[in-house]
């Protein structure tokens, strides 16, 4: 359900607060009997992808805020590779589609920077970094890379902008380390598993795929210490929801994201299911077409990236989007499965 040239207030969809109110919105991009219209022709890019594992829950990251647009073309006045994008969202428990549902997208710009937040995502924290700095070549290769970023330490009431990297409550994936400068989260009790059964994850966190907990602010979040964001600015680029059709699927059009210091390559999602996120999760690519995206323009004058898939703190394996060449840009597909009953499966 693509709304460009009727963009709807994503708030409208869930408390009627316009005129149009949820059901409205889907009749008004959809069938007659108001569900959003299946992309059938989309069903067969998830011919393998039917796996009911539970998509992992990760951080919601710094710079979430809820950009009240419900459209499909998320780019604005955005430079870079054109991306495309199709997810399906399924049942973890069963692998059935879940339709009308909510899929929230926002990431950072070709510079690294995230709309709503350009002052706090350019050059603060180790958010933003200069274009010409040295290195940039992926671990392993040889060739030297620019010393990390000096980071706020959690909780330091004089420290700046957020840093992007994990908190002490962020749920990191097996076996990734969290980076030197950002305190480790603590063991649970002897004996006692995680939440959830996710490695590393702190004491009090939901398990992955649980819906979030109340933040200070009365906002969810995905149980990682980070509440939303109040935004700084009126942008709004590289953000957008979209409505899941009847079979689970939801289209966006975007550009390929930039990066930033700590952090992989990386796309944000959040999952919206009767006015309750269930699903915090993010997407990765693959390095070998990162560094191919990257040799052109506008990210080519950007060097210095210090974070890559394999050591990035987040990254896991089946985040990663499976890409193939589409025209002038690429299709990125994923399935996400969603504890859509939020009982832990």
């Amino acid at each position: 359900m693509d709304h460009e040239g009727q963009r709807v207030s994503r708030r409208s969809l869930f408390a009627g607060v316009t005129s149009l109110g949820f059901g409205g919105v889907l009749a008004a991009c959809g069938d007659d009997d108001g569900k959003a219209r299946p992309r059938t022709d989309l069903v067969g890019l998830f011919s393998d992808a039917n796996v009911c594992t539970l998509t992992p829950t990760v951080t919601q990251g710094p710079y979430y805020f809820d950009a009240d647009k419900v459209r499909g073309d998320i780019r604005e006045d955005r430079p870079g590779k054109k991306l495309r994008l199709v997810i399906r969202l399924q049942d973890s428990e069963g692998c059935a589609p879940i339709g009308d549902a909510i899929v929230e997208l926002w990431h950072c710009d070709a510079a690294g920077v995230y709309s709503g937040a350009e002052a706090q995502s350019t050059g603060g924290g180790g958010e933003g970094m200069p274009s010409g700095a040295p290195g940039g070549a992926p671990p392993g290769s040889g060739a030297p890379g620019p010393p990390p970023a000096p980071q706020n330490s959690p909780g330091d009431p004089a420290a700046g902008p957020p840093s992007g990297l994990p908190g002490p409550n962020d749920v990191l994936p097996p076996g990734a380390g969290a980076p030197s400068d950002v305190p480790a989260p603590p063991n649970p009790a002897p004996g006692v598993s995680p939440p959830g059964g996710v490695p590393g994850g702190a004491p009090g966190s939901p398990p992955a795929g649980r819906p979030g907990v109340p933040g200070a602010s009365g906002a969810t979040r995905a149980g990682d210490g980070m509440g939303d964001l109040t935004p700084t600015d009126d942008k709004r680029y590289l953000r957008g929801a979209q409505v899941t059709d009847r079979n689970g699927i939801v289209e966006f059009t975007t550009v390929w994201p930039g990066w930033y210091r700590g952090r992989t390559v990386h796309i944000h999602a959040m999952v919206h299911i009767d006015s309750k996120r269930v699903l915090t999760t993010q997407m990765m690519f693959d390095e070998t077409l990162n560094a191919k995206v990257f040799t052109e323009a506008p990210y080519a004058s950007r060097t210095g990236r210090d974070t890559f898939n394999e050591n990035d703190p987040i990254f896991q394996e089946v985040m990663l989007l499976k890409l193939t060449e589409d025209g002038d840009g690429y299709l990125g597909v994923i399935a996400f499965a969603a504890d859509a009953d939020s009982d832990g499966r």
